[in-house]
């Protein structure tokens, strides 16, 4: 019988977790950040929590330790 070991049950195969394509890399990693930022977004907006600033950093807090002018 042809190919009998291949379908057998209990055997499983796994492809290699390496991935040499740099683009390919990139692309998958932006996808993982487009599906949380939608995750995230979709996860505020059934807690009725308004939704976040823009990620460039203009909506986050100055973090730059206060200045002492008194």
């Amino acid at each position: 019988m042809r190919g009998a070991d291949h379908c057998q049950p209990g055997i499983v195969r796994f492809m290699p977790a390496v991935m040499n394509d740099p683009e390919k890399q990139a692309r998958l990693a932006q996808a993982l950040r487009d599906n949380l930022r939608r995750r995230k977004a979709q996860a505020r907006a059934a807690e009725g929590t308004p939704a976040a600033a823009p990620e460039d950093g203009a909506g986050e807090p100055d973090k730059s330790p206060p200045s002492s002018s008194g």
